[in-house]
C-alpha cells in the first residue's frame, strides 16, 4: 500500500522541512494530502509518478501537487529544504508536476521560514513572510527537465530500451524498427503519448542522464560518450544551450551559491 503523509495548517500555510540524503538514497512510492516545494542545494534529486519522470539539478526545484504519489532517487549528496503547502492556501498554486527555476527571493524566504513561528498575530511580519511565499510559488518558472512516459505499453519498453541504452545512435527510424511500425506512426504516435517529439523526448533523457551522471563526480568526457556525444566540445555545448553555463562549471557554481 502507497504510505501517506498527512500535515496540519491549522495555524500557518506551510510547513518548512530540512533533509540531507545521501548517495543512492531512495524515498519508496508515498504522497502527501497537501502541495510540495522540493529545493536542492546540492546533488540531484529524480521524481518519478505515473505521468512521467523529472530530474532537479541542484539550486532548482520540484512542485508536486497535493495527492500525486511519487518516489525519490538521489544522485550525489543532495541537502533538500521543502515546504509542504495547504493546496487551499491560495486558489491558483501550481495544478502539476514541474521542475522549477527558485528566484534568489524565493530561495531566502524557504531559509527565513525556518525561524519563523508556528503560531503568530494577523498583520506580524511572520504573515506577511508566510504570504509572500505563496505569492512567489504562484510566479515561479518552469524549467524543461520533465521526461513524459508514454501510456502504451509498446512505447513504454521502448523508452526503457533507450533509457538503458543512452549512447547508442538512436534514430526515428531505427526506433520504429523496434516497434514494428514506420517512422511516421511512431512519430506521431510518440506526439500523441508524450506531447513532444521524438527528438525531443531523446535529448531531455540524454540531459537528465548526464545531470545524475556529474552529479555522481563521472568525469564530463566520459559522460559525453557514455550517451552518444562525439565529443566533449559537442555535449558541452548542449549543455550549456539548457543550463546556461559548462557541465564543468554547473555543480561547482551551484555548491559556491550556499
Amino acid at each position: 500500500m502507497t504510505q501517506k503523509f498527512h500535515f496540519s495548517f491549522a495555524d500557518r500555510p506551510l510547513v518548512p522541512y530540512a533533509h540531507d540524503y545521501p548517495h543512492g538514497a531512495r524515498e519508496p512510492r508515498h504522497y502527501h494530502d497537501c502541495a510540495q516545494l522540493i529545493h536542492t542545494l546540492s546533488g540531484v534529486v529524480r521524481v518519478e509518478t505515473d505521468a512521467g519522470s523529472w530530474v532537479v539539478p541542484p539550486s532548482r526545484g520540484v512542485w508536486l501537487p497535493a495527492g500525486v504519489e511519487h518516489a525519490l532517487t538521489i544522485s550525489g549528496k543532495v541537502a533538500a529544504r521543502a515546504l509542504f503547502v495547504d493546496p487551499l492556501a491560495r486558489a491558483d498554486l501550481p495544478a502539476s508536476c514541474q521542475v522549477v527555476q527558485i528566484s534568489p527571493l524565493l530561495r531566502e524566504l524557504i531559509n527565513a521560514a525556518f525561524e519563523l513561528p508556528e503560531h503568530y498575530d494577523p498583520a506580524s511580519r511572520s504573515e506577511r513572510i508566510y504570504e509572500l511565499i505563496l505569492d512567489e510559488i504562484r510566479v515561479m518558472s518552469v524549467l524543461p527537465f520533465w521526461l513524459p512516459e508514454p501510456g502504451s505499453a509498446t512505447l513504454q519498453q521502448l523508452c526503457q530500451q533507450i533509457k538503458a541504452r543512452p549512447g547508442e545512435e538512436w534514430t526515428l527510424q531505427m526506433a520504429a524498427d523496434i516497434v514494428s511500425v514506420s517512422s511516421r506512426t511512431l512519430a506521431r504516435r510518440f506526439h500523441q503519448e508524450c506531447g513532444i517529439s521524438f527528438g525531443d523526448w531523446l535529448r531531455r533523457s540524454r540531459l537528465m542522464q548526464a545531470l545524475i551522471l556529474l552529479a555522481q563526480g563521472e568525469p564530463v568526457l566520459k559522460v559525453a560518450l557514455d550517451l552518444g556525444y562525439e565529443s566533449h566540445s559537442a555535449f558541452s555545448a548542449m549543455f550549456r544551450r539548457v543550463m546556461g553555463v559548462a557541465p564543468s562549471d554547473y555543480f561547482a557554481d551551484a555548491a559556491i551559491g550556499f
